[in-house]
């Protein structure tokens, strides 16, 4: 299938203000491409590119003073396929797992694995490991989150979420990611365009979507506490420990959102 996906993200800047951008498709996806990707800036500004990290492709650019418009447009091919479900994909003692994938198994900004160790082990810690452990995990952190676009909270960390019992996407995704690690599977947070395509009206409105990967035997698999249900359609744009390694729009300095819009649909071959 071919989806085209996009975004215009605008800003009311009261002084010229530097930001860095996380709105291009990750390397994984580039050879899916069916067009090539650019983001736009209305006025027009230079940009400079670079790879983080994580592997993400990110965008400098100095948003003048007043308003500050960013857009982006991608055509990619996708498999159409649902996400795989792999049952039997087991989990590797941390003795087994390579060094670069340690850090997936540590806290970070809003994956506050003291806080809540003791509760994934007493929940979790007797049960199946592996594909079922995640699974059972996000089946409570579906069942736990009541969703709703009025909770969201850009400082809400995975213990509040719990504490709370509200949230969006992303607070699904950083209590699934926390709870994982606290059970020893490396886990990291995803951002991107997740479409309504296969799944039955009514939609909400769009927006970019938060899910999680874990490792197990031997690679990474997406997982998603939110939807709970294989889906089809994932368009990644980056990777990191939480929200924070993975914002859309990063600004050094104040400014005001004043206008925001997703689109993530099918288009005819």
């Amino acid at each position: 299938m071919r989806i085209s996906a996009g975004c215009q993200i605008v800003h009311e800047c009261p002084q010229p203000t530097p930001m860095l951008l996380m709105l291009s498709p990750h390397p994984s996806r580039l050879a899916d491409l069916l067009a090539p990707h650019a983001i736009t800036f209305d006025p027009p500004v230079a940009a400079r590119h670079y790879h983080d990290g994580f592997g993400n492709f990110c965008t400098r650019v100095v948003a003048p003073a007043g308003r500050f418009a960013i857009a982006t447009r991608l055509l990619i091919e996708d498999s159409g396929q649902p996400d795989p479900v792999l049952p039997a994909a087991p989990q590797r003692p941390i003795e087994e797992l390579p060094d670069e994938l340690l850090i997936y198994l540590l806290g970070s900004r809003y994956c506050d694995t003291d806080r809540l160790a003791d509760l994934a082990w007493t929940l979790f810690g007797q049960g199946p490991t592996g594909w079922h452990r995640v699974q059972a995990i996000c089946d409570y952190v579906h069942q736990r989150i009541a969703f709703g676009y009025e909770h969201a909270r850009a400082t809400r960390s995975a213990s509040e979420a719990f504490a709370e019992g509200k949230g969006v996407c992303r607070d699904y995704a950083h209590l699934a990611v926390t709870l994982c690690r606290c059970v020893n599977i490396p886990a990291r947070y995803c951002t991107g365009y997740l479409g309504d395509m296969g799944v039955p009206p009514p939609h909400g409105p769009m927006d970019f979507a938060a899910w999680f990967e874990v490792y197990l035997d031997d690679r990474w698999h997406a997982f998603d506490a939110r939807n709970n249900t294989p889906r089809i359609g994932r368009i990644l744009l980056a990777r990191g420990r939480d929200a924070t390694d993975v914002a859309m729009v990063t600004s050094f300095g104040p400014c005001t959102l004043t206008g925001f819009s997703v689109t993530t649909d099918e288009v005819a071959a």
